[in-house]
C-alpha cells in the first residue's frame, strides 16, 4: 500500500505522468451498473450535500417504497440495456427503522432471479439484516464513507464516520461484496482526498464509486460548485486507482455536468473500470447507449453477465 507521503507526491506530478501510473492498475474489462431510487426523500439525516434530507427544503418529489413489480420492471430494463449490476437504493438512516424490510428482501429475491448481480444501498446496517439480504440473493452492499475521517463532522452530525466504517466492516464479515466510495468537491482539501483513498484502502471495497458533488439548491452546499475543478477531479480519481489497485473504480454521480466528454474519455482510458449508467438518485446521468459509445471509444471490453459476477 502506498503511504500518505508517496500519494501526496504522486498527486502533484504532471498530469500525464500521474495518469500513466494509474493506467498500470486499471482493468481492461469495463462493467455497467444501474440503480433504482426505490424510496426518495424524508431522510432523518442532515448530510449537507443531500437533497433527500428532511432538514432542508429542496423541492424534490418524496415517495414511499416502490412496489416490487415496479422495481422489477426497472431491473428488466437495465438488464436489456447491458447492465450486469443493479442497485436498489432507499433513503433513510438504517433498515432497523424500516417497516418495509421484508418487502426489500422480496425485491432482492426477484431481481436476483433475473440473473442480475443485486446491490442494495439501505444505510447503516447490522450483520443480522445483512445476512437476511445475503440469503435473499444480495451479492453486494453499498455504503459510502463519503469523505475523510477528518472532514466528516463538516458533512454530517446525525451519525458518525465510525458508524459508516462499522457498516462496511459488517458487510465484509458477512461475506457480501462491498461497494464504498466518496463524494468529492464538498470543500475538502487535497490532503483529505488522499486520506479518503487510504481509508478506503484499509477496508478494501470491491467497488469504489466516485461521485462529484452536484450542488442542490436548498442544501447547505448549494453554492459549492467551485470547490473542485476538472483537473483535480482527474487527479483524485487517479490517486484512488493507484491506492486501491484491486478495487473497481466506478465513475458515478455528477460526471455528466462536472466533466467534459474529453475528460470522461481520459478517465476511462486511464483510471476507471466501471460506471453507473442512467439516472442517479436525484440528478440525471448518461443513458446506457451514451456510456457504451464512450467505453468502446476508450478501447475497453464490455463485461457481460457471462463473465465473472464482479471484479
Amino acid at each position: 500500500m502506498k503511504t500518505y507521503d508517496e500519494l501526496l507526491k504522486l498527486y502533484d506530478l504532471p498530469l500525464d505522468e500521474l495518469l500513466k501510473i494509474a493506467k498500470q492498475y486499471t482493468f481492461n474489462d469495463f462493467e455497467f451498473c444501474s440503480l433504482v431510487n426505490a424510496r426518495n426523500g424524508k431522510c432523518s439525516q442532515d448530510c449537507k450535500y443531500c437533497a433527500q434530507s428532511c432538514h432542508y427544503k429542496t423541492n424534490i418529489e418524496s415517495y414511499p417504497l416502490m412496489d416490487v413489480e415496479k422495481v422489477l420492471d426497472a431491473a428488466k430494463e437495465s438488464l436489456a440495456q447491458g447492465a450486469i449490476n443493479f442497485g436498489i437504493v432507499t433513503s433513510g438512516k438504517t433498515p432497523d427503522e424500516d417497516k418495509d424490510f421484508d418487502k426489500i428482501l422480496l425485491m432482492v429475491k426477484k431481481v436476483s432471479e433475473l440473473g442480475l448481480n443485486v446491490c442494495a444501498s439501505l444505510g447503516i446496517c447490522d450483520k443480522e439484516k445483512l445476512l437476511k439480504l445475503k440469503n435473499a440473493g444480495l451479492k453486494r452492499f453499498h455504503h459510502n464513507i463519503n469523505t475523510s475521517f477528518s472532514y466528516h463532522s463538516e458533512i454530517c452530525t446525525t451519525h458518525t464516520y465510525i458508524d459508516r466504517i462499522t457498516t462496511c466492516k459488517n458487510v465484509k464479515e458477512t461475506g457480501l461484496e462491498l461497494c464504498s466510495g466518496v463524494i468529492i468537491g464538498m470543500g475538502e482539501t487535497k490532503e483529505q482526498r488522499i486520506e479518503m483513498a487510504l481509508e478506503l484502502a484499509q477496508i478494501e471495497p470491491d467497488s469504489i464509486p466516485i461521485n462529484i458533488l452536484m450542488p442542490i439548491k436548498g442544501t447547505p452546499f448549494e453554492n459549492y460548485l467551485d470547490k473542485i475543478d476538472e483537473e483535480n477531479i482527474i487527479r483524485t480519481i487517479a490517486i484512488m486507482k493507484i491506492s486501491n489497485p484491486k478495487s473497481s473504480i466506478r465513475l458515478a454521480g455528477g460526471k455528466k455536468l462536472r466533466l467534459s466528454e474529453e475528460n470522461i474519455l481520459k478517465l476511462m482510458k486511464n483510471c476507471i473500470d466501471s460506471t453507473i449508467a442512467g439516472n442517479m438518485l436525484t440528478t440525471t446521468g448518461f443513458t446506457m447507449e451514451e456510456e457504451r459509445k464512450k467505453v468502446l471509444e476508450s478501447s475497453k471490453t464490455l463485461k457481460t453477465l457471462k463473465s465473472p459476477s464482479f471484479v
